[in-house]
């Protein structure tokens, strides 16, 4: 019989998720920033393997702020870990076991498989040693698998590993589709990353998109979207000297969108002030994060 389920990824910002999910399925879906904390909500990403089929869920890193969206992303997280039927705790191999040891706290007691990645960082002798860090806890995971994304090292035993302990079940998602997300959530991801990619400091953290408007075609998708921020300030610095600033983000976004659907993108961006957005439950719900 087949095999499917849900295996949700779990470790710090910035610890590489998004990037192991976007390697997996040879595609951009999930966003991928240097900067920490770019992922927000829960994204399923799937991928079959052999008679398998596994969907992923990217998490929001584990984190402790005080802000309202902070709080929503950590429960994104923690839901994560309750719901699904297996976990993946990803930690660099350059990273202290510090923050695994934070995990351990917040798992349940739940078994889960321990990936070290980024090992194309290290030579053989210091991922050996970083190894035996971990082997202290062996009694808390099923597997220790070092991989590297960027080198795609380890990456087919790592989902060997996984169908081993999913259940016997038919396919819970047609077979030829790569995610769950809808395209309105997609094309919302793609421009938020380009907000990373061009804006600096506080400003990606405080700022948000909503998709407004999307009119399909086959040969062109044109999209209608805001881009929300808190302060007048943060509005002048996103717009730019004569709209320059908003100009190289809509370039940027429209190049993802194009690259991911395979069309021509006219992308409108307007940039709107909703004071304290991210402090406010209300707020949060009307842009779509929902507690």
């Amino acid at each position: 019989m087949s095999k499917a389920g849900f295996v949700s990824i779990i470790g710090r910002p910035n610890s590489g998720k998004s990037t192991l999910l976007n390697t997996l399925i040879n595609e951009q879906i999930a966003l991928v920033s240097h900067k920490i904390n770019a992922t927000r909500k829960r994204m399923n990403i799937i991928v079959m393997h052999n008679d398998t089929q596994i969907i992923f869920v990217d998490t929001p890193g584990i984190h402790n702020k005080e802000k309202m969206l902070n709080q929503f992303m950590l429960q994104e997280s923690i839901k994560a870990i309750d719901d699904c039927d297996l976990i993946i705790f990803l930690a660099p191999i350059t990273d202290s076991i510090d923050d695994y040891v934070d995990f351990l706290k917040l798992s349940n007691g739940k078994k889960h498989l321990l990936i070290l990645s980024k090992i194309d960082l290290l030579s053989k002798d210091k991922i050996i040693t970083k190894i035996t860090k971990y082997e202290k806890y062996k009694d808390k995971y099923f597997a220790l698998i070092p991989i590297s994304s960027v080198k795609n090292t380890n990456l087919k035993s790592l989902l060997d590993e996984i169908t081993k302990y999913l259940p016997e079940s038919p396919y819970l998602y047609d077979t030829d589709i790569i995610s769950t997300q809808n395209l309105r959530e997609i094309y919302k991801e793609k421009i938020r990353e380009a907000l990373f990619d061009n804006l600096n400091k506080e400003i990606p953290y405080q700022s948000d998109v909503i998709i407004k408007t999307i009119q399909e075609d086959h040969k062109i998708d044109r999209i209608y979207a805001d881009i929300i921020v808190e302060k007048e300030s943060q509005k002048i610095i996103v717009i730019g000297t004569n709209g320059k600033s908003i100009k190289n983000i809509g370039i940027n976004a429209r190049k993802k969108l194009e690259q991911f659907s395979g069309k021509k993108i006219f992308l409108k961006l307007e940039v709107i002030v909703k004071k304290g957005w991210s402090k406010n439950k209300k707020s949060l719900k009307e842009i779509g994060y929902d507690f």
